[in-house]
């Protein structure tokens, strides 16, 4: 089964950390760059960070400096690590896997942040 699963999601104080993880199975990682984009209320989706195999990483300019986007091929996993949290880092983080015209999504995970 094709699928995409976050977890780590949850509320923290600003300033705090977090470790968002996506596990996929039912394709070839390794082919697929993997993202995060997230989606606070009324606003649209965007992008966080993406990584392609291996090495090349790029990232929204709102995170640079705080987030670390990594990945696993061995385990079919990437990470999110989030560090010095802000109120405005709130929303639905989504995993996504892109390989040429295949795009998938996982179903979102919560990110609360407090003042």
């Amino acid at each position: 089964q094709v699928q995409l699963v976050e977890s780590g999601g949850g509320l923290v104080q600003a300033g705090g950390s977090l470790r968002l993880s996506c596990a996929a199975s039912g394709i070839i990682f390794s082919r697929y760059t993997m993202g995060w984009y997230r989606q606070a209320p009324g606003k649209q989706r965007e992008l966080v960070a993406a990584i392609i195999s291996g090495v090349s990483a790029n990232y929204a300019d709102s995170v640079k400096g705080r987030f670390t986007i990594s990945r696993d091929n061995a385990k079919n996993t990437t990470y999110l690590q989030m560090n010095s949290l802000k109120p405005e880092d709130t929303a639905v983080y989504y995993c996504n896997a892109r390989w040429y015209t295949n795009y998938l999504w996982g179903q979102g995970t919560q990110v609360t942040v407090s003042s």
